[in-house]
């Protein structure tokens, strides 16, 4: 697997709820919790707004396939919403991924967030929130080829064979035949 790595689930959903919680990074909590449960590429995850997180679904139109789609907001994504209900950003409905300054976090700047919040695995990146959606949707559907299938929908790849070697599959089994001998 070139580029990437995935994130636990689990774990990502964790230091989320830490930063979220904490103070710390509340805002940078909640794009990790968006980035885990919608699988947006980074770039449409940091154009989202409170209005669209505060519905139940809402559609987009992907920057990079110009492709629209539907998203539901689940719960995972609601409970960490309630952090920022006396917010005023979140009343008036704008970005919930800004700095302090009350920018929009870069894509470069999210990546240091990455880096620092999860050490490891090595390869983290804004884009490993993309590869941790994917990862728990293929894990939560018995690992099956049909999650695949709807994978490679949802992330407007050509195949499913493309969608396994995106998410790094092919070469966990076969590291894990070696490991089981």
């Amino acid at each position: 697997m070139t580029g990437s790595t995935y994130i636990e689930f689990d774990k990502a959903t964790a230091t989320a709820k830490k930063l979220i919680r904490s103070g710390e990074s509340p805002n940078f909590g909640l794009l990790v919790i968006c980035g885990i449960n919608l699988g947006l590429r980074i770039d449409d995850l940091l154009n989202l707004t409170f209005d669209q997180l505060k519905r139940d679904e809402f559609t987009i139109v992907e920057g990079k396939t110009k492709k629209q789609r539907t998203l539901q907001v689940n719960d995972n994504i609601k409970e960490a919403l309630r952090y920022f209900v006396d917010n005023l950003t979140y009343d008036k409905g704008g970005h919930p991924f800004t700095s302090q300054k009350g920018s929009v976090y870069s894509v470069q700047h999210v990546n240091r967030l990455m880096k620092q919040h999860f050490p490891t695995p090595k390869n983290v990146s804004s884009h490993s929130l993309r590869k941790s959606f994917g990862r728990r949707v293929w894990e939560n559907n018995g690992k099956s080829d049909e999650a695949l299938l709807y994978l490679s929908e949802i992330f407007s790849h050509s195949s499913p064979a493309i969608t396994r070697k995106y998410l790094g599959i092919r070469a966990e089994e076969i590291r894990d035949i070696y490991l089981n001998l």
